[in-house]
């Protein structure tokens, strides 16, 4: 019979394998993060392949940036987004009030900027917890680096979902306004992006009237936004 110390020479193999792929998962999302840099990758978002997965298909036309309207852009940074072009992928003021809020006990909102909204679509999962947060951060700071402004929300705007299989402003356009993504007016672009946090109960094409007020706020913002979509914009 095998002593102690035998058996645990034996079982250090399969650790050594378990920690080699748990190891080369985690760097997986770096290496991708360098492979989506050109212009013609077309990534997609970890829904998507559920949505594969699970054969249920899903609707999405990639649109180039500059093909997409900026009443669009605008209206997205705005509601999501304003220090876009000010931060390095995070904003740690805001990050910081979440964490405070959460040591003491109270309720968080979200700190997610565009950059991390879209390294959790292309990598991670959407339920919340520290442990997704944790891996988010550092993602959207090698992202932020590695690749432009105009390339983040470019990406951001071509996997985000606008509701069930429709990701992509592309279809989103075609679906919600029957119009291409160039065309989308102001107030078509400002319901599309308050629906953005919960494209299955919030229906840019069928507005609440919480809605429509909102998307008025937004719409507003985005009107006197031209000092804050100079990365995008010069």
């Amino acid at each position: 019979m095998a002593d102690a110390p035998e058996r645990a020479r034996s079982g250090l193999p399969v650790v050594k394998k378990i920690a080699a792929v748990l190891l080369g998962l985690l760097l997986l999302p770096y290496l991708l993060i360098l492979l989506y840099r050109p212009s013609f990758i077309h990534p997609v978002s970890t829904l998507m392949l559920a949505d594969l997965f699970l054969l249920r298909g899903y609707d999405r036309e990639w649109v180039a940036f500059d093909d997409i309207s900026p009443n669009l852009v605008r209206a997205v940074m705005m509601s999501e987004d304003g220090q876009f072009c000010s931060h390095y992928g995070v904003d740690w003021g805001q990050m910081k009030e979440v964490v405070d809020d959460a040591l003491s006990g109270e309720a968080t909102r979200g700190a997610s900027t565009i950059p991390m909204q879209t390294v959790k679509n292309l990598f991670l999962w959407n339920s919340r917890s520290f442990v997704r947060k944790g891996l988010e951060v550092p993602l959207a700071v090698v992202a932020d680096y590695l690749w432009s402004k105009k390339r983040v929300m470019e990406i951001y705007l071509n996997i985000a979902e606008w509701g069930p299989g429709i990701y992509g402003i592309g279809a989103a356009a075609r679906r919600h306004f029957k119009v291409p993504a160039s065309k989308l007016s102001a107030r078509q672009s400002a319901l599309l992006a308050v629906s953005l946090p919960n494209p299955i109960d919030r229906v840019a094409s069928r507005p609440t009237g919480s809605m429509k007020r909102l998307a008025a706020v937004v719409d507003r913002r985005a009107k006197r936004s031209g000092a804050y979509i100079t990365c995008l914009y010069e």
